[in-house]
């Protein structure tokens, strides 16, 4: 497996708190691969694994670890990947709520009355891209194949929050909604919380249109415009949603230093994790699981 790591000068620009070099550990149990983020390592209440294409039973463009049922793949391959998977966090999937993802800012409030959600019976939700919860083993299931994954950890009210944050998410600020529903429902204040960017499109891949760029500069301070996207021709510039998420991030009342982000890009790495735009859309989904432990 060789791995590309973004260049820390051009993933962050001066974002000199931002956790990015070693934070992130490449993991194995049998033949599954997976990502874990090393600034949560502090809190072993908390289990955190992302995927990689690596270690699953799905082939062709899906190869082989894919998490999607509506790309085409084979379910019982798609369930037998999840079977796998839960495996390396001692979980079945009966525990897991899975979003239902359509680019929103809408974040769920999660119980064990909806465990199994999304594999073993459906959902009772639709057009939610974030989940919070403070209920042991109950596991949330984002997915990603180049928009950005962002979590959130509040050890003193022992609750954590996982959100689907893409361009649409991050201009209209998924964090903004997952930070303020942990404060609703569990009493989360932003300078106690721990968040992490993780694995997604790097700004060297990701162009973006004019139409695209007017919605940040109109939600963004000309500072941060100038630090998260670049003109390169025509209507194009070269965008990066690490950093707006950061700034989402900070805007909140986090602290710097209690924000990570990750230094995998998704495109760069395609050959073991999936990306839409290296792909052109051929591809399956990574998925982020996360879950309180017992």
């Amino acid at each position: 497996m060789n791995i590309r790591y973004i260049n820390a000068d051009k993933l962050y620009k001066g974002l000199d708190k931002a956790v990015i070099n070693n934070s992130t550990r490449i993991s194995s149990k049998g033949d599954v691969t997976y990502i874990e983020f090393t600034p949560f390592d502090e809190f072993d209440w908390v289990k955190l694994h992302f995927s990689t294409r690596l270690g699953g039973v799905s082939e062709g463009i899906y190869s082989s670890m894919n998490f999607s049922f509506d790309r085409g793949d084979a379910y019982d391959n798609v369930y037998k990947n999840y079977e796998l998977f839960l495996d390396t966090m001692d979980l079945k999937p009966e525990y897991c709520v899975c979003t239902k993802q359509t680019h929103t800012t809408n974040v769920l409030v999660v119980d064990s009355d909806m465990a199994g959600m999304g594999l073993t019976k459906p959902r009772s939700f639709d057009k939610v891209d974030g989940l919070v919860t403070d209920e042991p083993e109950l596991c949330l299931v984002t997915y990603f194949a180049d928009c950005v994954p962002v979590y959130f950890i509040d050890p003193v009210n022992r609750c954590i929050g996982a959100s689907h944050s893409g361009w649409r998410g991050t201009v209209a600020n998924i964090t903004h909604e997952t930070v303020k529903l942990m404060n609703r429902t569990y009493g989360s204040k932003p300078d106690d919380i721990h968040a992490f960017i993780g694995p997604s499109i790097c700004q060297d891949c990701y162009e973006v249109d004019e139409a695209v760029i007017r919605q940040f500069k109109a939600a963004y301070n000309t500072k941060e415009c100038d630090m998260m996207f670049y003109h390169t021709r025509d209507d194009k510039y070269q965008l990066n949603l690490q950093t707006a998420n950061y700034f989402n991030m900070v805007n909140e009342g986090i602290k710097p230093e209690n924000i990570g982000i990750s230094n995998l890009c998704t495109s760069c790495n395609s050959d073991w994790l999936f990306s839409h735009r290296a792909s052109h859309g051929q591809r399956g989904v990574l998925c982020g699981f996360m879950s309180i432990c017992r």
